[in-house]
């Protein structure tokens, strides 16, 4: 068996786009991985090309040995889209290998600890103020709608969600999220004590809806510098949150953080490898590892989770893109022994499910690990090309 093509595919997903990956051997049998240039990654569909020819003709049953000879090729640029490029290639081959061997992803790794994984719904709210529209559903106007659309979470039997900074405007919704650029505040980064008394305001209606035993997160990515991050901690002390999701690439700032924080921090999405994950583990810097499956490929991110393990912190994968990128970070998440919780985007582009030939399984907050061979999830390329990116 040997490589014999590869192809990458985009897809029009509302506010972002889709991407994948296909890998097609020599005797027919396909191999698919999802991954993401929306977000800061743009290119990437470029950078796998340009890995593509050294691939060519080689056995993807021998995924290590692989994806370790892209390493080498590309250690003067480690990280980055290359990284994530590789790891778009490790999946697509582990799905091929699986395949071959007529077994799940999972089974080349011992089997599942879990068969059923507990999922928090992310970006709760996010999506509703900006983009009802596009969804199909109502808008949230103010923090009385986010309270109520918070008991619908919870009676669709969801056991925690994770939602962003919805600062009040003139009586209004609306987004911050100055770290990436999109709204005011940047390069600045600063906070104030009205956003500080917002945020506390939007958490404790939505604990309010929910009860005291729901879980609730709240991410404030790169928004803040060190001391906006410790405001920000303070001010929702008394919501109780399972966890405030930080992003820094300061090992030593997100660990005086942490020393001070009246909750759970959870960090380190944005890493690539375990060479990045090792100095916040180092500095036990956060309390639980996020790992994105999908930027590190799924070897990989089994070697941090063994590396997080030795230093008692449980692993969450980031998980915010489409099906089959939860199917990988479903097999993630039943492999390692140290696992916390997965992300999971409910709400989503209404024609999302037509791009794959299953959907995930929910059943009360918890995602029914796949069975079948490979990731137990393929990709509708007709339906995929039918609906090219736009803009």
């Amino acid at each position: 068996m040997k490589i014999a093509r590869i192809d990458t595919l985009q897809a029009d997903a509302g506010w972002r786009m889709f991407s994948f990956l296909k890998i097609t051997t020599d005797d027919g049998l396909i191999g698919w991985s999802e991954f993401n240039e929306s977000f800061g990654s743009a290119g990437l569909s470029d950078v796998i090309r340009a890995l593509s020819p050294v691939l060519i003709g080689r056995d993807p049953r021998r995924f290590e040995q692989l994806t370790q000879h892209l390493h080498v090729l590309t250690r003067q640029s480690r990280g980055g889209l290359n990284q994530q490029a590789i790891a778009a290639i490790e999946n697509a081959v582990l799905d091929i290998a699986a395949k071959a061997y007529g077994v799940p992803v999972y089974a080349l790794f011992g089997g599942p600890i879990r068969e059923r994984i507990p999922l928090y719904w992310s970006h709760f709210g996010t999506y509703r103020t900006r983009s009802a529209a596009l969804l199909g559903v109502p808008p949230l106007r103010d923090y009385d709608d986010l309270a109520r659309h918070a008991r619908e979470v919870k009676e669709r039997g969801f056991k925690a969600l994770k939602t962003n900074i919805l600062p009040l405007a003139d009586g209004k919704l609306t987004s911050y999220v100055p770290g990436f650029g999109r709204t005011p505040g940047w390069p600045e980064l600063n906070w104030d004590n009205r956003l500080t008394r917002g945020v506390r305001q939007q958490l404790m209606q939505i604990r309010d809806a929910v009860g005291p035993e729901m879980g609730i997160h709240l991410d404030i990515n790169f928004n803040f510098k060190t001391e906006g991050f410790k405001r920000i901690a303070d001010a929702v002390a008394p919501v109780d949150l399972t966890w405030l999701e930080i992003d820094t690439h300061d090992p030593v700032a997100l660990a005086e953080i942490k020393r001070g924080a009246p909750c759970p921090i959870a960090s380190c999405e944005t890493l690539h490898g375990r060479r990045e994950f090792k100095p916040f583990l180092d500095l036990y810097a956060s309390d639980v590892a996020i790992v994105d499956v999908i930027w590190n490929g799924l070897y990989e991110s089994l070697k941090i989770a063994s590396m997080a393990d030795a230093y008692e912190i449980n692993v969450a994968p980031h998980n915010f893109y489409g099906h089959l990128c939860s199917a990988i970070s479903a097999t993630f998440s039943a492999l390692v022994p140290n696992f916390r919780v997965m992300e999971i985007d409910i709400d989503s582009a209404p024609w999302r499910d037509e791009f794959y030939s299953t959907v995930p399984v929910i059943e009360n907050g918890e995602m029914i690990l796949p069975n079948g061979p490979g990731w137990g999830i393929d990709v509708n390329e007709k339906a995929v090309r039918a609906r090219p990116p736009q803009g």
